[in-house]
């Protein structure tokens, strides 16, 4: 299989990034990335045509990862609470879901985070505290604290409160 050395133009996904030189199959090349404009042959031009492109990309992949820190130290401390109607056993008629997580934290620190990046075998079924995991950057992780309380239960009286009124 011949090999081409090409000079991405643009992103291009499970191959490279703008202004890398990458090494491809000679077909894939010529019959794909050329065509659409997605590559160029690396000469001293092009090079330093897409070098300009390339420091934004990289300064672009840095903010991301800024951003993504900010908000892993933002959620390592903070409680996520739901309130849910749930059985006498304490399962809940609902559940929480990955949306219901994600909306939370768009809703109180105003970052969109997709789905697909929180981790979560199923959906919390269950009253009480839960640890949910989200993938937030390339290595970049926070553990979340969730708790699920009952929707409109009665809010539990003091152990000498009780005692008091049964004297």
């Amino acid at each position: 299989m011949a090999i081409a050395k090409v000079l991405l133009t643009q992103n291009v996904e499970n191959v490279g990034h703008v202004g890398e030189v990458v090494d491809v199959a000679n077909g894939f090349a010529r019959n794909y990335l050329v065509p659409r404009g997605f590559a160029v042959e690396p000469t001293e031009h092009n090079m330093a045509r897409f070098a300009k492109a390339k420091a934004a990309h990289e300064a672009e992949l840095l903010k991301r990862e800024e951003k993504a820190k900010l908000l892993r130290d933002k959620l390592a401390d903070q409680v996520l609470t739901f309130e849910r109607k749930a059985h006498d056993d304490d399962r809940l008629y609902g559940s929480v879901r990955a949306e219901d997580i994600t909306g939370q934290i768009e809703e109180r620190f105003g970052e969109h985070i997709e789905t697909a990046r929180v981790q979560m075998e199923r959906p919390i079924e269950t009253l009480g505290p839960h640890a949910v995991a989200i993938n937030l950057y390339k290595g970049i992780a926070v553990d979340v604290r969730v708790q699920v309380n009952e929707e409109n239960a009665p809010a539990a009286a003091p152990a000498d409160a009780k005692e008091e009124a049964e004297a």
